[in-house]
């Protein structure tokens, strides 16, 4: 999976995309459908924003994380991220089955 990472007022380091590469293994691993990830960490009135973005099978996704320190807005965004992946995979495995008509 390839990770996009870019910063608004942040500079992003070698160690912060580390950090993403670490942080979104576990994800890459149960979503191989998911190829890229576009991330967007800017930083406004002492506050740190992490967007991201991403495309799961057809449908688009956005989750947004926030906190006073860095490294807490990017987990915030990849446990919203780990939801809205889990909350799909189970709509389309859903679809894939009977429903049952009374």
């Amino acid at each position: 999976m390839k990770i996009n990472v870019s910063g608004h007022h942040v500079d992003i380091t070698d160690a912060i995309r580390k950090h993403f590469d670490e942080k979104f293994a576990k994800i890459a691993s149960h979503y191989p459908s998911l190829l890229t990830l576009d991330v967007i960490v800017s930083k406004d009135h002492n506050h740190f924003y992490t967007e991201i973005n991403a495309n799961y099978i057809g449908v688009h996704l956005s989750v947004k994380g926030e906190d006073e320190v860095m490294y807490p807005s990017i987990a915030n965004a990849a446990k919203k991220l780990d939801a809205a992946l889990r909350h799909r995979k189970g709509q389309i495995k859903a679809n894939k089955h009977e429903k049952i008509t009374g």
